[in-house]
């Protein structure tokens, strides 16, 4: 591989193929004989990725004696409050209880608690925050600037923007820091979350790098949640809106992983980026979060009605573009 690495990659295979240069090992983690054909090698590192607590259970039994170092890739939605800013590592965990496996969150403490009792003195645990970049399946971040690309001149629907924030890791900072920390052999938990930007200022740098010059249009939260638009993700949702008791969320602190080594690349080369590959899917395509087109115009036509009678929702122009 680029780094001199010889790099093994077991999995079924379902999601695409491994990295050029990798040893693929098709195994289903599920079954009895999947670590067969690794178990007896010596191994530098092992990178865990799973939540599926019976898949971390049997990678740790079948491999665990032999890495020299171990990295879970976890989460920060394994933290039990989302309304404290600049929480760190050392914030209260989520307490599994019964089902907890099929939660994601409680699950990920479990492979946590999991991965400590057989490596603890080896292991480090990265909580990841949003990732993006280009690839990015979830069509979280890049809605925002594939909306401005797409709207063009047109107004684009956002949330009421003040005391808002949006933090997101590029998924390549997130994967070279992942690699080097395991090469410096760091060990306990790891915020790897980017910087906390407000979401004005996302937006603010979404709409030139789009060539947007139209309107961002402010709707109240209770009137979107009138209208059935979702939090966070999904359809007929605003990606990355939360509710106000979700202060904290996007803005966790990241003092560990910038002191451990973690580089961050600027906010714009990553919306560049990720327009470059929204472009690159479609801009109009079906989405797996967001609103389409049509659903935005609708709600900015109900909108534009409300706020001439006084009703919640403001016009705002954002980065100096519009007249």
């Amino acid at each position: 591989m680029g780094g001199g690495d010889d790099v093994t990659c077991l999995a079924r295979g379902t999601a695409g193929p491994p990295p050029p240069g990798a040893v693929f090992v098709a195994a289903d983690r599920s079954d009895a004989t999947a670590y067969d054909a690794v178990r007896r090698s010596d191994w530098d590192e092992v990178i865990e990725i799973s939540w599926d607590v019976a898949h971390v259970t049997a990678a740790l039994d079948a491999l665990g004696a032999r890495a020299a170092h171990w990295t879970l890739i976890s989460s920060c939605s394994v933290y039990a409050s989302n309304d404290v800013p600049g929480a760190d590592e050392s914030a209260a965990l989520v307490e599994p209880g019964e089902g907890g496996e099929d939660d994601y969150a409680q699950a990920k403490v479990l492979c946590e608690r999991a991965s400590t009792a057989v490596v603890g003195d080896r292991l480090l645990i990265v909580r990841a925050g949003l990732i993006a970049g280009p690839g990015d399946g979830s069509d979280r971040f890049g809605y925002w600037v594939s909306r401005c690309a797409l709207a063009r001149d047109g107004d684009v629907l956002a949330p009421t923007l003040s005391g808002r924030y949006v933090q997101v890791i590029d998924v390549r900072d997130l994967a070279a820091w992942t690699i080097s920390a395991g090469r410096a052999g760091a060990t306990g938990a790891i915020n790897a979350v980017g910087d906390a930007h407000p979401f004005e200022e996302v937006l603010a740098q979404a709409r030139p790098v789009a060539g947007h010059t139209g309107a961002v249009v402010e709707a109240a939260p209770e009137w979107l949640v009138e209208q059935g638009v979702a939090y966070w993700a999904g359809p007929r949702s605003l990606p990355l809106w939360l509710p106000e008791d979700f202060g904290g969320f996007s803005r966790r602190s990241n003092a560990a992983f910038r002191a451990a080594g973690g580089v961050l690349r600027p906010l714009r080369e990553l919306l560049e980026d990720t327009l470059d590959d929204e472009r690159g899917r479609g801009l109009g395509r079906e989405r797996r979060s967001g609103l389409t087109r049509a659903e935005e115009s609708g709600l900015l036509a109900r909108l534009g009605g409300r706020t001439s009678a006084g009703q919640p929702g403001t016009r705002a122009r954002l980065g100096g573009l519009g007249p």
